[in-house]
């Protein structure tokens, strides 16, 4: 079988070309709306699709390998989970299981206004310093950092999230109002993006760099047209053993190792 970790809609679509290649495979999700998106791939046949949705770390990845036959590992994850990579990669080593990454293009950065940061603390440094409102574009995983930041006490967080329960109970557990929750899903039109900014009164955009599938162009188009400074949140750079850009590579890939 082949195991892709899957919490993206690029995984998701790795997910059902494999499967209807007539692979077998394997797909954690990290996310109950993630299981349900691949329960509804599970009814279109193909492969047979079998769906973990427990977190697994080093050593219970090397013991799922062994119990399921993992015979090679496509890591579609989001592009900022790096710990979920680094265990990916020392298991699949340690069980000499191949492993590929697919790796969404970067979004080519154009737009003058950008602040260019390294990690969550100085995004929020920065932010601090470029207006009062800051509208957040990071998802729910790191909103804490933000919320309980020191730098941005005096400021008003727009939050904007995925519809779910679990997120949005988790918004208000942090002290959110709900004036400060955006709950929808993207990715998100130039012209929507522009009107929220303007609807919240936003003086800064955070983002990360997820590439065009996860909206980025239209959030710095967005920002242009209202002259916003966006804060871009870099992504990290790991050293991959196989690294693909398009899905054909990936197929290409686990073709290569003949896997069954």
């Amino acid at each position: 079988m082949i195991f892709v970790a899957s919490g993206t809609q690029d995984g998701r679509e790795i997910v059902r070309r494999l499967c209807a290649s007539g692979y077998d495979v394997v797909a954690s999700v990290v996310s109950s709306y993630g299981q349900q998106l691949l329960a509804e791939q599970q009814k279109r046949g193909g492969g047979r699709l079998i769906i973990n949705d427990t977190p697994l770390d080093e050593d219970g990845l090397r013991r799922f390998f062994s119990e399921h036959e993992i015979r090679a590992f496509v890591d579609a994850t989001h592009p900022y989970a790096v710990n979920v990579s680094r265990n990916a990669m020392t298991a699949c080593a340690a069980e000499g299981i191949p492993y590929i990454r697919y790796e969404r293009n970067l979004t080519d950065i154009s737009y003058e206004n950008v602040h260019l940061v390294h990690s969550y603390e100085e995004a929020t440094e920065v932010a601090a310093r470029l207006g009062k409102t800051v509208f957040l574009t990071t998802g729910s995983r790191n909103l804490e950092r933000f919320v309980k930041a020191p730098s941005l006490v005096d400021c008003t967080l727009i939050a904007r999230v995925l519809p779910t329960a679990d997120v949005i109970a988790l918004c208000e557990d942090l002290g959110l109002t709900p004036a400060q929750i955006i709950a929808m899903q993207g990715p998100f039109s130039r012209e929507l993006n522009r009107a929220m900014y303007e609807k919240y009164g936003a003086d800064v955009v955070v983002t990360k760099n997820s590439g065009t599938i996860g909206g980025t162009d239209e959030k710095f188009q967005a920002a242009e047209d209202l002259g916003l400074p966006v804060i871009v949140i870099d992504r990290p750079v790991l050293a991959y053993p196989h690294l693909a850009h398009t899905y054909e590579e990936v197929k290409d890939f686990v073709d290569l190792m003949k896997v069954s």
